[in-house]
């Protein structure tokens, strides 16, 4: 295992503010190459998470949520993608490490909860002979003792009748149960990163409630880092405990879920929680969309990514449309990219935001 170094002058400023964490990520850059230009899916993200927390990603499509979650797995490789940057997990650097390297800790360490279980799950399989192949991957068992486990795993995510259930194919379960027996294939060999990639997602919401509820005692019990990503803002203040919002590549705010709720900083961010419907207030007006389109990734925006869709860019000064902000810490743990200056942002949430929210 390669020792963690300090953080180096090129990583900046980002890069120091999450040192010594379980999972460092520090200028994470993840680039596709098309035929009409370089797809900057994820640009310079930075940012750290101790075992027992909860990070909620959130942002539009396209944002390089999803992007960012499948380097952090080893899974974005290709003759035409480029990871850079630097992931150490417990110590060790994972851009750097080998793709047989990569593969060992996957599952062991580190495991995933996909988007959508139907696809990725194969079709012609039993839901627990996928289990079993998991599990033995990194156990030197019996099928017997693996089926054994992979029974007592959804049993634990509440799959009623677990021992013949065992035996079903994906098509076989309800969307809830399939994310249920995602669940319990990403817990087998109890990794200490598990990443959930829009997890409640085409589910109802007595399901959404269950399946978080699942997380956050799974959580508990094997003390894991949890990152969860969606667009569901409801859902993150829910079951996470830090925020981190990414719009067109970049992270533009990032803090405890209590602060990014109370006392959002970022225009792009105020946005995002004027389309939240709310059942304890009554609205006087329609929920507000935040205006435009996010950029294409192949030409983003120079200065702030986000300056064309935000209606106070003019009180940021020419600096919004010529240089790219970097996170700044206006709070403890809370830190903002934007050109406005703290006093406005402060002023025009608590006058012209708040009230409408």
């Amino acid at each position: 295992m390669t020792a963690r170094p300090e953080p180096s002058a090129a990583a900046g400023t980002a890069a120091a503010l999450v040192d010594r964490h379980y999972l460092d990520v520090r200028d994470l850059r993840v680039t596709f190459g098309t035929d009409d230009g370089d797809v900057r899916a994820v640009n310079g993200l930075s940012f750290g998470l101790e075992r027992g927390r909860t990070l909620g990603i959130v942002g539009e499509s396209g944002s390089g949520k999803s992007a960012a979650s499948l380097a952090l797995m080893g899974l974005q490789r290709g003759r035409r993608t480029t990871v850079a940057g630097e992931i150490w997990l417990d110590g060790e650097n994972l851009v750097t490490a080998s793709p047989e390297r990569v593969r060992s800790l996957r599952g062991r360490q580190m495991a995933m909860i996909f988007q959508d279980p139907l696809s990725a799950m194969h079709p012609y399989f039993k839901i627990g002979d996928q289990i079993i192949e998991a599990y033995r991957v990194h156990h030197d068992v019996s099928k017997k003792v693996a089926k054994k486990r992979a029974i007592e795993l959804l049993d634990r995510v509440g799959i009623p009748s677990a021992a013949r259930r065992v035996d079903s194919y994906p098509h076989e379960f309800s969307g809830g149960m399939r994310q249920r027996a995602m669940i319990a294939m990403a817990l087998s060999c109890d990794p200490s990163l598990l990443i959930a990639d829009e997890p409640t997602t085409a589910l109802d919401v007595t399901v959404q409630a269950q399946i978080l509820d699942l997380l956050n005692d799974l959580q508990k019990e094997f003390n894991s880092a949890i990152i969860i990503i969606t667009h569901d803002l409801g859902v993150v203040a829910e079951i996470a405990d830090e925020v981190l919002v990414m719009y067109a590549g970049n992270a533009v705010e990032h803090g405890p879920v209590q602060e990014i709720f109370s006392a959002p900083q970022h225009p792009y961010t105020w946005g995002l929680l004027s389309s939240i419907t709310r059942l304890d207030r009554t609205r006087s007006d329609r929920l507000r969309a935040v205006p435009g389109n996010p950029p294409s990734l192949i030409a983003v925006p120079d200065g702030c990514p986000f300056h064309p869709r935000c209606q106070y860019a003019n009180l940021a000064g020419p600096a919004t449309r010529t240089e790219r902000p970097t996170l700044e810490t206006v709070a403890p743990g809370h830190r903002v990219a934007c050109h406005l200056p703290v006093e406005a942002r402060v002023r025009i949430f608590r006058e012209e935001v708040a009230p409408s929210l």
